[in-house]
């Protein structure tokens, strides 16, 4: 039964990533953790485990009209950067302080969302 949560709740994250184009991390870092992977796994995990939900989504927003890949491939350099300065971050990084700053963009994010 806990196992058949787990599905829903990755059911959920790629109905969310699918639909708001982000958001599944979110909901995959809480669960990996309850099956008790370390902070720094759970990060990586989920990245792992986002990233066919990204590529399935992008796809069928490019085939439905929904983005310009000429918009999106100006930041796809950038983006790149940063994913490698996070990933060289994350083997250094204290799990407890990860935990927090994970916690706190949480926060922000919602309020971002909720205010503007």
């Amino acid at each position: 039964m806990k196992k058949l949560s787990y599905y829903i709740f990755a059911i959920g994250a790629g109905f969310l990533n699918g639909l708001l184009g982000a958001g599944g991390g979110m909901l995959i870092v809480p669960i990996l953790k309850k099956c008790g992977l370390s902070q720094r796994n759970t990060h990586a995990t989920s990245v792992f485990t986002i990233l066919p939900m990204c590529i399935l989504s992008a796809i069928i927003y490019a085939l439905n009209g929904r983005v310009s890949i000429h918009d999106a491939l100006q930041y796809i350099p950038f983006g790149i950067i940063g994913a490698i300065i996070g990933s060289v971050i994350l083997s250094k990084i204290n799990q407890k302080l990860l935990r927090k700053l994970f916690g706190i963009f949480m926060i922000w994010a919602a309020i971002q969302l909720l205010v503007k």
